[in-house]
């Protein structure tokens, strides 16, 4: 079997130290994704998104960095992360594969940031420990052997976190360092013969500092250094680095004693410049460069806006020239969750013509400047879940992919077809909840069932806007007449509420009849907001795109477990948490007036933790914490009565199962390590194969076709490792595995596998999602070569 990545969606980290765009090697940018570092090509046109996770950590990622190696060809990234280590990665040559180098472990806490210095051998990294370490890097010829040296520890006193470090060269033989985090004032050091020694404090601002950045004035070496600092008091502050005695005609240092002259050998003054103000909240970076002759400073705040910041040539004040993303007014009840949960991250792109910005949801928004119309314009980014992906199913058709995670959303993903081209996407976020989602599952091509820890199942009906999309985007046709419009969530409900959507000359009265009521504004899309030729962006994705709730399903006591659709979509089966017999039933609703097929289905002792019909929807299998699987025999009135179980099925819990194409045979995948190949003939159940694993196997998923009479299955484990296997349909006992490789699998545990569905242009090759505890969603490409004898 030949296995390559289609596709990779997953969410980055709320943590403005944990990304970074490189500006040589292959200008990629690095983003910290739970425990992974995912690089991703912003500038590549062919929209590949996510093109590599980097697996290696074992908690989440704090800090990326790329080290300046002056090589178009060598890439060298650093990353910290909340595990205490420092870990060292390495690209090299075109194509884009980095592979771990080294791993320090020095600090005694998280890391939260890492600094370098073009040009230079020398980076820092601070922690939470009180601690900021000084390294070198040092390489032999092309960065082939790399080693790093610790140089210096500064213990910060008094003890703060250091959230900020920024270094730049003050001359040939000298640095300046500073460190900032949560305190109100910023810690200045100069460096004699690569040992920092702490000369003055800087003080002005009244909340934590949450960015540091120098840049020279100019682009000559001469000129004066300029650090930006921004902080939680919503302010950005601009202070100068001069070279001599003679302090800027303009500063305020006289009245300042903490401010002035400074150095050992060479004499600095460091003056306040300028008081930077426009931003409504929390600023969380600030990021200098050089564009177009000129400097410009870039931030980012949790009012939801990127500002672009430049000095007035005539008076030399600073001013905000360009402010990108939300206007603080549509803040609240516009978005489906509330406030969009602010920019926590913005980076400039390498040529300065384009910036990118990372948000709660864990969605990037990207802007590129384009010159003929003199504006940034919005283009495509990538998104992804923020937390762990627990549900994953395709359309009954295969025309795309459904997911649902602990991040309270469920997310569809699809194939843009453009040109001759094709990428994956997020197309549309059909729930935005108050509770983690659970399970998911199609009904028709056009409807889904979710259940979450709410103790109830909610059904959704696609709308008209999304399936318009979906066929001017994807060339999916939409397969029903009657749908609604659009949908949204009135201010404090958890229920998707359908919508009109209006043209965009009619006039919308924003009172409801009793005039004290003012109508709720996001209650109102204009049919233009739906219409754009390109994938939908964040702001999309967050208001406009969900999905009308149709059907409540009550019953269950506690959260739901498992939720199946039968394959003609006339029956759904439901479990939900339980630790007695009581609540561990399987619940059956009709899809036609969605009322409960009653009674309940008793057998399990414990949780359900899976639920299949067979492929011609006869039989329904059941697996549970209590170790056993049931198949329940359906009757003629649709009522099921239990056929067979085995109280022993799995020596431990058994948290996966489901049927093969093969008449009457079902897998089953436990915690005690093993996938169990099972057939029924003559009302007894025969065991005919294990498949042992090395860790707990938590999701297993079969193909619904029969491949050169071979039936092939995937199992995923606990630890991340994917194993597909296939047997012959006339031998069950020679099963055959092969291996994913590790550095394309999850690095957590693997929640669902789901095989898309088999359609006509998808040829020989197969495809597969997979859902993981890591927070993302992937498809594979599986092609299996014919058997030669």
């Amino acid at each position: 079997m030949n296995v390559s990545t289609e596709y990779i969606s997953i969410g980055g980290n709320r943590n403005p130290a944990a990304a970074d765009w490189d500006t040589e090697g292959h200008q990629l940018l690095a983003f910290g994704a739970d425990n992974a570092i995912a690089l991703w090509g912003p500038l590549d046109n062919v929209h590949r998104g996510v093109i590599q996770v980097l697996n290696g950590h074992s908690k989440a990622v704090n800090a990326v960095k790329f080290f300046s190696t002056g090589s178009s060809s060598k890439s060298i990234l650093l990353s910290g992360s909340a595990d205490h280590s420092l870990r060292v990665w390495r690209c090299s040559g075109d194509t884009v594969e980095f592979e771990h180098i080294k791993t320090i472990v020095e600090h005694q806490s998280p890391i939260t940031r890492i600094s370098t210095l073009p040009g230079s051998d020398v980076f820092a990294t601070g922690a939470s420990d009180g601690t900021v370490k000084i390294w070198k890097l040092t390489d032999s010829d092309n960065f082939l052997d790399l080693d790093v040296e610790l140089l210096q520890t500064i213990t910060l006193v008094p003890k703060f976190f250091p959230l900020n470090i920024a270094l730049a060269s003050l001359d040939e033989s000298s640095i300046i360092l500073a460190v900032a985090g949560t305190r109100s004032t910023i810690q200045i050091f100069f460096s004699s013969k690569n040992h920092f020694n702490l000369v003055t404090n800087l003080t002005g601002h009244e909340g934590w500092i949450r960015a540091l950045d120098f840049t020279r004035e100019t682009e000559s070496n001469d000129s004066d250094l300029l650090l930006a600092s921004a902080s939680q008091d919503k302010y950005i502050r601009l202070w100068r680095v001069h070279r001599g005695e003679e302090l800027p005609a303009a500063s305020s240092a006289l009245n300042d004693p903490a401010l002035g002259i400074l150095g050992n050998d060479a004499k600095y003054s460091l003056t306040f410049e300028a008081l930077l103000l426009g931003h409504e909240d929390w600023i969380y970076t600030a990021l200098w460069r050089h564009r177009a002759g000129k400097l410009q400073l870039l931030s980012t705040s949790e009012d939801n806006s990127l500002a672009i910041w430049e000095s007035d040539p005539s008076s030399g004040v600073w001013v905000c020239i360009t402010r990108l993303g939300e206007i603080s007014a549509q803040k609240g009840s516009t978005t489906a969750t509330g406030s969009a949960g602010g920019f926590w991250i913005g980076l400039w792109s390498p040529d300065g013509n384009c910036v990118v910005s990372l948000g709660r949801t864990g969605s990037w928004r990207k802007w590129a400047y384009s010159s003929s119309e003199d504006m940034w314009v919005q283009q495509v980014a990538i998104t992804g879940h923020v937390r762990e992906v627990n549900g994953l199913c395709w359309s009954k058709d295969g025309s795309y992919l459904l997911s649902t995670s602990s991040d309270q959303t469920s997310r569809l993903f699809a194939q843009w077809k453009h040109g001759d081209r094709t990428s994956w996407h997020e197309f549309s976020r059909p729930q935005i909840h108050g509770y983690d989602l659970n399970c998911i599952d199609s009904v028709t091509n056009s409807q889904f069932i979710s259940g979450a820890d709410e103790k109830l199942l909610r059904v959704f009906d696609e709308p008209k806007g999304v399936a318009d999309m979906l066929n001017r985007l994807c060339r999916i046709e939409p397969t029903s007449a009657n749908l609604l419009d659009a949908a949204n969530i009135p201010v404090l409900g958890l229920s998707n509420k359908a919508i009109q959507t209006v043209d965009d000359d009619e006039q919308v009265s924003m009172a409801n009849e009793d005039e004290r009521e003012a109508m709720d504004p996001a209650s109102v899309v204009r049919k233009s907001t739906l219409d754009f030729d390109h994938p939908p962006f964040e702001d999309h994705l967050a208001r406009h795109l969900l999905w009308p709730e149709t059907e409540k399903l009550y019953g269950h006591g506690y959260e739901i477990s498992a939720v199946a659709t039968s394959n003609d979509g006339t029956l759904v089966a439901t479990a939900c948490r339980a630790s007695s017999i009581d609540h561990a039933v399987v619940r059956l609703y009709d899809t036609k007036e969605w009322l409960e097929v009653k009674p309940p289905l008793k057998a399990h002792s414990l949780t359900v933790t899976s639920l299949e019909f067979s492929p011609d929807d006869r039989y329904l299998l059941s697996v549970g914490r209590d170790r056993q699987w049931v198949v329940w025999d359906r009757s003629k009135d649709s009522s099921f009565s239990l056929a067979l179980s085995n109280p022993k099925g799995h020596t431990r819990m058994i948290l996966d199962a489901l049927w093969t194409p093969v008449e009457r045979t079902f897998l089953t995948a436990g915690r005690d390590k093993n996938v169990k190949i099972w057939q029924i003939s003559e009302q007894e159940v025969h065991l005919r194969a294990t498949i042992s694993a090395n860790s707990p196997v938590t999701a297993v998923g079969c193909s619904r076709q029969i491949i050169d009479d071979r039936v092939v299955f995937a199992y995923g484990t606990e630890s991340g490792e994917v194993g597909l296997c296939n047997v012959p349909t006339t031998a069950l006992d020679q099963v055959e595995v092969f291996k994913i490789a590790a550095n394309i699998s999850p690095a957590k545990s693997i929640n669902q596998i789901v095989w898309r569905p088999k359609r006509e242009e998808d040829g020989k090759q197969q495809q597969l999602g997979l859902a993981s505890d890591d927070s993302s969603v992937r498809v594979f490409n599986i092609t299996i070569e014919k058997k030669t004898v």
